[in-house]
């Protein structure tokens, strides 16, 4: 399977610092800062990633297990909330809302709503986000 690669840099202190991520496909690069990220400032911040990350895998992964199931969605839009609160002084993500609007032709309710909590708990980012491992590789330059 695929490795995808991303990357980040940032200068300067926390608050008056600034820095960009780049999507290693080269899709996408954006500024973010202190105020991006914990206040209402311009620019992109991790949790947005997260975000476009969690709500893409998702929708991928309901039409996934849709299909499996022999229905043919006609679309999946989805929308992620990242909280990140204040959390023992430390900011932390404490949840994600995943808010699903999908067209399936000829599905009830009840088969729709199965498939999406079984998209919720298999799709690989939300398991990531439930607790994986993490490897680190840091040294001075």
């Amino acid at each position: 399977m695929a490795i995808r690669q991303s990357d980040a840099e940032w200068r300067g202190d926390l608050k008056q610092g600034s820095g960009t991520m780049r999507l290693g496909s080269g899709a996408f690069e954006g500024a973010y800062s202190f105020p991006s990220r914990f206040e209402d400032g311009q620019g992109t911040n991790p949790e947005e990633l997260i975000a476009a990350a969690h709500a893409g895998c998702y929708s991928m992964a309901l039409s996934a297990g849709l299909a499996k199931a022999g229905f043919t969605p006609t679309r999946v839009r989805t929308t992620a909330k990242v909280h990140l609160d204040m959390v023992g002084g430390a900011p932390t993500i404490t949840r994600i809302e995943l808010d699903c609007d999908a067209e399936v032709p000829n599905i009830e309710a009840a088969a729709f709503n199965e498939q999406a909590e079984t998209a919720k708990k298999n799709c690989p980012v939300s398991k990531v986000l439930a607790g994986a491992e993490i490897s680190l590789n840091a040294r001075l330059a």
